[in-house]
């Protein structure tokens, strides 16, 4: 095993001698360097020992240590000495994987275009070293820094720059040294030393290799110093292309004792240049294996499909039975009997939940009530939701999994509604039909393992899907506020005439004109007009709904990001993030229904049924009707397939770190079942719903940040995988029967679109293809030190993310098509993307450039 030890300043400290000494700290590496203890004598290292508690094994590892000098101590210990504080930091520095990590092979290339190679210098203190590498560095025809200070350089490189004379302490301030580890130490590597420094007034990046003639003596650690490695680079850089990342490169190559010793060998500046190309060949081919990218990603995704494994009917519901089944009882006491109690979790969690099942509901339940004219309203919405979702909760392989009705089903329930009036059908029968046929379907794909298609959707193709699901909550809300200033900023001609008879009758004096362009007139007009004195019509409707959407996206997302802020205690801002959801939208709705209620807003309809349980007439259509049923059921079919499999595939993605397994197979049978009760009685589908479900991962995660090259990553450490929050928040949502009309109908429509608006902001948050489109905007010194990044050549990058946003706008033509038969066929849309992936894209693209950018970090 092989370990980095990054010194963020050299571990070396170095007297006015010319002495070098080196602090002790580690790191782990990838790589095995077969070092031993042993003298040599001229190309032979000498390894130090340090005695360590900590370390044990064998291992290498490459070592950075940093020393500040913080301040100086006042006090004299004596007439002759002063004492200086010195601050000494040391970090992890992987090495380099130069079968991955593009960056390796170009800071070699740059290297060789430019190279400052020293052969047997023959100084022997490391000043005198620096200062010749310099000198070459200032002699270079290529050199592009004229106004470079090579003095001032030369002083930055160590700590007692700046320092008061009677505090100078000479110690390297940023070096990488390589170290193994072992049961009874540290081993150094003493034969190398890589010195890096950021250079404020450099315009590129230098790097200068200086072999010494004899091997010298600086001091402990650095016994046998044989090669000095300088790298200077200015500050603002990509990530990839820093001081440290290049001296990672160098520091790589030179760990290999194998390596130094032909270096040793060498005459030429020529061989010494082959030497270290065909030692990146051999640092290319020994990585070559089953690679760590693949590590990050779905492992199952690479095992090819075999066409039996479709035939062996039943047994991923078998499968999916025996692996659940045994952790069920713990999917209720985990977090609330024993250690590692989550209580306080769980009711944040479950409030969330509540609303974020609830509102939705309330929001497409409207929507199917003008689409369907009543037929399907909020009442049904809300029963169908409660029953779907307790059964779900109960029985699911998954329950984190969330089941919603959603955009795509209320779009198709509008479309199924067109069709019946167009070839007059009753809707109730003919949507029991569809449903039932898709519940045929769903159950014909969960026997035969259909959902081991799913291996074939890569995480890029997941994510197009997810952002589309964005996209069309931000266009519903757009929409119905857009319908708001229609009705109530840009009055129709037939309602302005209406209203200005009404007001000329009340009150002949005023202008009608005058009534018609001047909503505060209209207000007037309407105060005075018996009756109706509390409640204002004009412009100042659709300016308060606009206010009350933005309101609602604006106090969520801030909310939501709170637990990010240095306010209140850790506790309390956790709260109000898990809390950020129903926070909003109860502050918002108090805000329209009772600050502004002489205003009128836009709510929702409510229309009591007097029964909820009606058997819809199945036997009333004709053969030709339900054969013509089973084509639009089989489309259904595919969105529920595809939408319950990525769902669930998102839910359970690696870096969520959940531990009881998966059951897809197990949950798209239950859904069918479930959904097969809902057609027969005229209630709304459900299906897994994007991105409530990997919302509610996240509300029941542990997170903690981490800080990479100074960029903050949120990493959750442990999800605590219950089925009381679903349980538990759809019986709530069961009793919200009870509150209607009030005070469910005082929630503003434009709070529901700030919903929308809030659901798809938050669901963006980590999703990659979006990360990558906003790199477009960003300079390079900004890029964040993400795996693709390192891996992958940036205008690979770029064309990855056109061909996926070319992806997404045809997926958007046809889900967001005005003509409703092309919304029906977008879920072959969706299948259409394997191929694209496997057999277009890798004929534009590497395909090991492709794999690395739908792999983890």
């Amino acid at each position: 095993m092989m370990f980095v030890k990054v010194p963020e300043s050299p571990p070396a400290a170095m007297s006015r001698n010319g002495y070098f000494f080196e602090e002790t700290g580690y790191l782990k590496c990838d790589t095995d360097d077969g070092c031993e203890n042993k003298e040599e004598v001229g190309g032979e290292e000498l390894f130090d020992t340090v005695n360590s508690s900590i370390v044990s094994g064998d291992s290498i590892r490459f070592f950075v240590n940093v020393n500040l000098e913080v301040q100086q101590n006042v006090t004299v210990e004596s007439e002759s000495a002063g004492c200086v504080l010195l601050h000494t930091s040391r970090k992890y520095l992987k090495l380099k994987n130069f079968e991955e990590e593009v960056r390796a092979h170009r800071d070699l290339d740059g290297f060789l275009a430019r190279a400052i190679i020293i052969l047997d210098e023959t100084a022997t203190s490391l000043d005198d070293v620096l200062r010749e590498m310099l000198k070459h560095f200032a002699e270079d025809s290529d050199n592009t820094e004229p106004s470079c200070n090579f003095d001032k350089i030369m002083s930055t490189l160590f700590t007692d720059s700046g320092a008061p004379r009677e505090g100078n302490v000479h110690l390297l301030s940023d070096t990488i040294q390589g170290v193994t580890a072992t049961v009874t130490g540290v081993q150094y590597q003493q034969s190398w030393l890589c010195i890096i420094c950021t250079i404020k007034s450099l315009q590129r990046r230098h790097v200068c290799i200086s072999r010494l003639e004899r091997p010298q003596n600086w001091g402990e650690n650095s016994c046998e110093v044989r090669f000095v490695i300088l790298v200077l680079a200015p500050p603002k850089m990509k990530s990839t292309k820093t001081a440290t990342e290049v001296g990672r490169t160098f520091a790589t190559m030179f760990s290999d004792i194998t390596f130094r010793q032909k270096l040793l060998e060498t005459k030429t500046e020529e061989e010494f240049k082959e030497a270290l190309v065909h030692q990146r060949h051999l640092l290319t081919v020994v990585n070559q294996r089953p690679s760590a990218v693949n590590e990050g990603h779905k492992t199952q995704s690479h095992k090819p499909l075999k066409l039996h494994e479709f035939f062996n009917v039943g047994k991923g519901i078998f499968d999916d039975i025996a692996r659940r089944f045994p952790v069920y009882a713990l999917d209720f006491t985990d977090g609330i009997i024993g250690n590692n109690k989550a209580i306080g979790k769980y009711i944040t969690t479950m409030i969330f939940l509540y609303f974020a099942c609830l509102l939705p509901s309330i929001a497409f339940g409207s929507l199917n009530d003008e689409n369907t004219g009543g037929v399907i309203d909020v009442q049904k919405t809300i029963v169908g939701q409660c029953i779907g979702g307790l059964l779900y909760a109960l029985f699911s392989g998954q329950p984190l999994v969330v089941l919603l009705t959603t955009a795509p089903l209320a779009l198709y329930i509008n479309v199924i509604r067109g069709i019946c009036d167009d070839y007059s059908l009753d809707f109730s029968a003919f949507y029991a039909w569809i449903g039932l046929w898709n519940s045929f379907f769903l159950v014909l794909y969960s026997l035969f393992n259909f959902s081991l298609v799913m291996k074939l959707f890569k995480r890029s193709t997941e994510e197009i899907i997810a952002l589309f699901i964005s996209i069309t909550f931000v266009l519903d809300a757009l929409k119905g506020i857009i319908k708001v200033f229609k009705k109530y900023y840009y009055h129709e001609h037939q309602g302005d005439s209406y209203l200005e008879n009404t007001r000329a009758d009340v009150i002949p004096s005023l202008n009608t004109t005058f009534l018609m362009n001047s909503s505060v007139s209209r207000s007037i007009a309407l105060e005075n007009q018996t009756g109706m004195n509390d409640v204002h019509y004009g412009r100042e409707t659709a300016v308060l709904s606009l206010m009350l959407m933005l309101g609602t996206l604006w106090l969520g997302h801030t909310l939501y990001q709170f637990k990010k802020s240095p306010y209140l205690h850790a506790r309390v801002r956790e709260i109000l993030s898990d809390c950020a959801l129903p926070i909003s939208v109860l502050t918002f709705s108090i805000v329209g229904s009772y600050f502004f209620k002489e205003i009128e807003m836009s709510k929702f309809n409510y229309n009591p049924s007097e029964s909820l349980f009606v058997l819809a007439p199945i036997r009333s259509l004709s053969i030709g009707s339900v054969m013509s049923a089973m084509g639009l059921g089989f489309l259904l079919s595919m969105l529920f397939f595809i939408e319950q499999n990525i769902v669930a595939s998102l839910t359970n993605a690696p870096e969520n770190r959940l531990v009881k397994g998966t059951a897809y197979h197990w949950d798209l049978l239950l859904v069918a079942l479930i959904n097969t009760g809902l057609s027969v009685f005229g209630l709304p589908w459900i299906h897994a719903a994007f991105p409530h479900s990997p919302m509610h991962v996240r509300a029941l995660a542990y997170v903690e940040e981490r800080v990479e090259n100074g960029h903050i990553y949120e990493t959750i450490v442990s999800v605590k995988e219950t089925r009381l929050t679903t349980l538990v928040a759809n019986f709530l949502v069961g009793l919200s029967l009870l509150l209607l009309p009030f005070p469910l109908q005082w929630i503003p429509k434009p709070v529901l679109y700030g919903l929308f608006l809030y659901i798809a902001l938050t669901s963006i948050d980590g999703n990659q293809l979006f990360e990558r489109v906003a790199l477009l905007l960003k300079e390079q010194t900004a890029y964040p030190p993400t795996h693709y990044i390192r891996r992958v050549p940036q205008r690979k990058i770029h064309y990855f993310t056109g061909l996926q946003v070319l992806q997404l706008l045809i997926l958007c033509g046809f889900g967001m098509s005005p003509l409703p038969y092309m919304k029906m066929i977008f879920p072959l849309i969706m299948i259409g993307m394997i191929p694209i992936r496997y057999n277009l894209l890798p004929r534009i693209i590497e395909a090991k450039y492709l794999d690395a950018m739908d792999a983890e970090h």
